[in-house]
């Protein structure tokens, strides 16, 4: 993206310009700039600022009136500026800050939370939340219980970590007393309480490979028992996106097939979570705007995103996704603040 130095009347010129036309979602005018901006100017010499910012290509006329947009070049400019300038208004912040601990609860599962900052992040900007799925990490493993079900059925109860609590049902090779669950139970607690899971289940495979005729009852129980129970499984998901149906309202007629490309990248995945785990190497807040993203979906749309942390690790990315034309005053800091609340919530697990 070419750089640009506007001298100061352009710079404000250019802000209001973009303001006016995330508002209005129409071609602005010198007259209507003239009106409500305090430049002092008129639009006469409005207008010669606007033919010679459309002349570097930082706004363009989408059609033969006198209104001009903003270009991705136009648009870097204001988000660069906002970015540099001074943070949200304490006030605002706080009262932001408020209303997303209202809509991400604590003392949640990773995936619950996951499942909460997507949402509150679509609620509160009106676009698409997209939340990366965290790493998994090492999970450590405090205690564990085995409940008998009917048939062949087990409940695992699981304690790991700091205090997550996890809850399985596993299908055994045959039903099992609740006297032989115990013991297994005790077993494990005893033997490899603040153990990662992984290292139990290698630990167990090994086990599994003896001859079993020789085991006692005791470990056999606990082999079988387990090495279902104690198995970590990836979910399968790699992001959450909530509020896709947003995105609905801000289409214009034109860019449907738009639209439908970036529904398209959001079932198949690959190229969004590609962008998602190259922002997860910046430090706070991120932007592509239209094609700085480098995918053909998101030709007409921008992604701000910020990383979230645990125990002092980035572990995912989250992010809104909207139109270029997005309110990108109310969405950046809605982004990270979110991101610091996620960060704090996992950090509590």
């Amino acid at each position: 993206m070419a750089h640009f130095d506007l001298n100061e009347r352009k710079q404000r010129l250019l802000m209001a310009l973009v303001d006016r036309h995330i508002r209005d979602g129409q071609p602005v005018a010198s007259k209507a700039l003239a009106e409500s901006t305090d430049l002092k100017v008129s639009p006469a010499t409005i207008r010669n600022i606007m033919s010679e910012l459309e002349d570097l290509g930082i706004l363009r006329s989408p059609h033969t009136s006198a209104g001009r947009v903003p270009t991705e070049a136009g648009y870097r400019m204001y988000v660069d500026s906002l970015l540099g300038s001074a943070p949200l208004r304490h006030q605002s912040a706080r009262g932001l800050k408020h209303e997303l601990e209202q809509l991400i609860s604590p003392d949640q599962s990773p995936a619950d939370l996951v499942a909460q900052a997507s949402k509150a992040l679509a609620e509160l900007t009106r676009m698409a939340g997209v939340v990366a799925v965290p790493r998994r990490e090492v999970t450590t493993l405090r205690q564990v219980e085995f409940l008998p079900l009917s048939g062949d059925r087990v409940l695992v109860v699981l304690v790991v970590n700091r205090s997550e609590v996890q809850n399985r049902i596993i299908h055994t090779d045959r039903p099992y007393e609740e006297s032989e669950l115990r013991q297994a139970a005790n077993y494990i607690n005893q033997t490899y309480a603040g153990c990662n899971l992984d290292d139990i289940c290698d630990g167990l495979v090994s086990t599994m490979q003896a001859d079993k005729d020789q085991m006692g009852s005791l470990m056999q129980t606990t082999v079988d028992v387990a090495a279902k129970a104690l198995k970590q499984e990836d979910s399968g998901e790699d992001y959450v996106v909530s509020g896709e149906h947003n995105l609905l309202d801000s289409a214009e007629a034109d860019n449907l097939d738009k639209l439908r490309d970036l529904f398209d990248a959001f079932s198949h995945k690959r190229d969004i979570l590609h962008l998602l785990q190259r922002c997860s190497d910046a430090q706070g807040v991120q932007i592509y705007i239209g094609r700085e993203a480098g995918y053909d979906a998101l030709d007409q749309y921008s992604l701000v995103s910020a990383p979230y942390r645990a125990d002092d690790s980035t572990v995912g990315v989250l992010a809104v996704v909207g139109p270029t034309r997005m309110d990108y005053e109310r969405v950046i800091p809605t982004v990270d603040i979110t991101s610091r609340i996620l960060s704090a919530a996992l950090r509590n697990i």
